[in-house]
C-alpha cells in the first residue's frame, strides 16, 4: 500500500514590521519616598484631628459619672464609682426631660417641613424651565449668605405682630425659613444628577407631576434627603440664638436654653456633675444620628460628583 507523506506544517511568517517595544518608565526611588512621607504626614494629621475631637467627648462622658469633688481633684482620672444620680438629677430636678421633649417637637416639626418644602422647591428649580427660574434660585443662594444675627430685631417684631412669640409653631416656622436656603441649594444639584428618562416614562404613562415627584423622584433622592436632613438636624438641634430671642417662656425652652439654665441655676455653687450629665444627654441624639446614617451622608455628598 502506497502512503503519501504529509508535508510539515509551514511556520507562520514573522511580520516584517514589528511594533516598537514601549519602554516602561520605572519611577525613581525618590518619588516613592516622597509619596510615603506625604502619606505618613496626612495620616498623622488625621490622627491628631481625631484625638482633638474624640478626647473632649470622652472626658465629658467620664466627668458625667463623677461627683463634683472628683471633677476638680482628679479631672483626668477614671471615676472611682459610677454616679448615675447625676443623670437622674439633671433629668428631673434640672427639667432636662421637659427641654428634651420641647426640642424633639420643634426639631422634628421643622425638619419634616424643611425636607418637604425644600425638596419640592429644589425639584421644580432643577427640572423645569420657566421665566424667573434662575432668579428664584439665586434668591435662595443669597439667603445662605445673610447672617441670622442681622434679622433678629426685625424678626422679633414680625413674630410679635403675628402673635407667634413664645409659641412652638412659631419657632418651627422660623427654623424652616432658616434652613430652606441650604436645603434648596443642596437638593437642586442632587435632582439634576437623577435620570430624567424615568420621570418622562411616568408622565407618558399618565402620572401627574405630583405623583411623579412623590412616588418616583423623591424615593430616588433618598441619599440626598438623608444627607441634608442630618445637616439640618445638627444645625437645628444646636440652635441657641433663635430660641433665646423668640422663645422666652420657661415652659417652652429647648435643650440649648436648658443647658445654659442648668449652668447658672446654682449661682456660685455650680452643679458641674449634673451639667456634664445634661451635656452628654444633649450630645447623644446627634452622635446616634450620625453613626446610624454615616454611610448615607457620604453617599449623598458624593452622588453629585458621580453623574
Amino acid at each position: 500500500m502506497k502512503t503519501t507523506d504529509t508535508p510539515p506544517a509551514a511556520l507562520p511568517e514573522e511580520p516584517q514590521d514589528r511594533p516598537p517595544v514601549t519602554k516602561v518608565d520605572i519611577p525613581p526611588v525618590k518619588e516613592k519616598r516622597e509619596g510615603t512621607v506625604l502619606n505618613v504626614f496626612s495620616h498623622g494629621v488625621l490622627v491628631i484631628w481625631a484625638l482633638l475631637v474624640v478626647l473632649p467627648l470622652l472626658w465629658a462622658v467620664m466627668s458625667s459619672f463623677k461627683d463634683d469633688n472628683s471633677i476638680f481633684s482628679s479631672p483626668w482620672a477614671l471615676p472611682d464609682k459610677l454616679h448615675f444620680e447625676n443623670w437622674s438629677r439633671a433629668w428631673t430636678q434640672a427639667h432636662m426631660s421637659d427641654y428634651f421633649f420641647n426640642t424633639i417637637v420643634v426639631v422634628g416639626g421643622s425638619l419634616i417641613g424643611t425636607l418637604v418644602l425644600g425638596s419640592m422647591a429644589a425639584y421644580v428649580l432643577a427640572r423645569f424651565d420657566f421665566p424667573g427660574n434662575r432668579f428664584i434660585y439665586f434668591l435662595f443662594i443669597g439667603g445662605m449668605s445673610f447672617p441670622i444675627i442681622l434679622a433678629l430685631v426685625p424678626l422679633f417684631f414680625v413674630m410679635n405682630n403675628m402673635g407667634l412669640l413664645n409659641t412652638t409653631h412659631g419657632l418651627i416656622l422660623v427654623y424652616i425659613a432658616y434652613s430652606l436656603p441650604f436645603t434648596v441649594f443642596f437638593l437642586s444639584s442632587f435632582f439634576r444628577t437623577l435620570p430624567s428618562s424615568v420621570a418622562e416614562a411616568a408622565i407618558i404613562d399618565g402620572a401627574s407631576h405630583t405623583r411623579t415627584f412623590f412616588q418616583i423622584m423623591l424615593p430616588m433622592a433618598k441619599p440626598g434627603l438623608i444627607s441634608v436632613g442630618i445637616f439640618n438636624f445638627l444645625g437645628q438641634w444646636n440652635q441657641y440664638m433663635l430660641p433665646t430671642v423668640l422663645n422666652t417662656d420657661p415652659d417652652k425652652k429647648v435643650l440649648s436654653q436648658g443647658l445654659v439654665q442648668l449652668a447658672v441655676s446654682q449661682g456660685y455653687k455650680g452643679d458641674y456633675s449634673g451639667l456634664f450629665a445634661g451635656l452628654v444627654m444633649a450630645m447623644l441624639p446627634v452622635l446616634a444620628a450620625y453613626i446610624i446614617f454615616q454611610r448615607q451622608v457620604v453617599a449623598g455628598l458624593t452622588a453629585g460628583a458621580l453623574k
